[in-house]
């Protein structure tokens, strides 16, 4: 159903701001507002937020019936058809609402060639006002936080039952649908393909093949996550297949060396960057930091990427109910990466790490 407060919330920023209205298209921003989860495609679909607290929503017929149960029968819904298109819809809408003086706000689930449809049709303006819900989704409420530390607990869980299932000679891929069986088995679907990464696999960090065999002394990543009532998990793992040699433990040791240095950081009042630097400095000075390739972390809530970014450069101060990834890792083109990645929450007095999974060494 809708979530009339943080409607409100936009609403107000929009005004703010200058914007008629804000559509927002299939994405998780669309979720959090409505609990619409639809599949983005060709057909447009959308509901329009305005300035004077009004919305409603643009959906072709297929998808009606879910839109009218999720929206409730207050809401008008424009529907259109396969043979007319949706543009007459969006007329129909701007007509009746009398929006279209001032620009329209988009959001990231919105295609480009739809606006540019629009805009053609309309003479309507239209700016990138993503970051506005992503700043309305950054604190978490308590239910909310609730949901992301029950996400997190299953992940511990399905990340230690993927450690005890892995042998040599079984295939990534096999790890990988064993991931998502276990995840099903606690009534979760995955919040992202799961990373399953072996051998020299294991220097790409967002490596999305899954044809390896696993072999004697293979370091390998695992990178999984759920979503529990909508909230997202995500947690990283090295793990060793036989005894690992000195440089990689001493490899190892750096990476969770700067994970729990960056976690320790954290509290209110901190700025997003101080947080990176804290994990980068470790890797750094150990002389790897030309191998620390990504950012420190990703915020985290009803999608696996969105704000606050914890990286080099963001400014922006941690408050609590912010969620993030804190994931330093060492990645050595050609030779072999590590990772080690917990959910950490802004507490009032410092910071709650959601994940409890053990970081100590593991060989399989």
């Amino acid at each position: 159903m809708l979530h009339n407060t943080k409607i409100k919330e936009l609403s107000k920023s929009l005004k703010s701001l200058g914007l008629d209205a804000m559509i927002i298209g299939p994405s998780s921003d669309l979720e959090y507002l409505t609990g619409l989860n639809l599949h983005p495609d060709e057909r447009f679909k959308a509901i329009f937020v305005l300035a004077d607290n009004s919305y409603f929503c643009i959906m072709p017929e297929l998808y009606y019936e879910e839109a009218r149960e999720k929206l409730g029968s207050d809401v008008d819904i424009y529907v259109w058809s396969d043979a007319e298109g949706f543009i007459p819809a969006i007329n129909r809408a701007i007509r009746e609402y009398s929006i279209g003086d001032m620009p329209i706000g988009v959001n990231d689930g919105v295609r480009a060639v739809d606006i540019l449809d629009i805009k053609a049709d309309t003479g309507i303006d239209f700016i990138n006002s993503s970051n506005i819900l992503e700043r309305i989704r950054l604190i978490k409420t308590s239910k909310e936080q609730a949901f992301l530390k029950k996400a997190a607990e299953i992940a511990d869980l399905v990340m230690g039952k993927t450690i005890d299932f892995i042998k040599p000679g079984m295939l990534e891929r096999d790890i990988n649908k064993k991931i998502e069986e276990l995840f099903l088995e606690n009534g979760c679907e995955l919040a992202f393909h799961s990373i399953v990464a072996s051998g020299p696999n294991t220097s790409k960090p967002h490596y999305n093949k899954d044809d390896r065999k696993i072999e004697q002394k293979d370091i390998i990543i695992l990178d999984i996550g759920c979503r529990y009532k909508g909230f997202c998990s995500d947690i990283s793992r090295t793990v060793f297949v036989g005894q690992p040699t000195m440089e990689q433990m001493e490899i190892f040791d750096i990476v969770v060396k700067a994970n729990e240095n960056a976690e320790m950081m954290v509290t209110p009042g901190v700025a997003a960057e101080t947080v990176d630097l804290a994990a980068r400095n470790i890797i750094k000075k150990a002389g790897y930091g030309q191998y620390f390739l990504n950012r420190t972390g990703h915020g985290i809530g009803m999608a696996v990427h969105e704000g606050p970014y914890i990286k080099e450069g963001n400014k922006q101060i941690l408050e609590a109910g912010m969620t993030f990834s804190v994931e330093p890792g060492i990645y050595i083109a050609g030779k072999y990466g590590m990772r080690v990645e917990d959910i950490v929450l802004v507490t009032e007095n410092g910071r709650e790490i959601l994940n409890k999974f053990s970081k100590k060494i593991i060989i399989i």
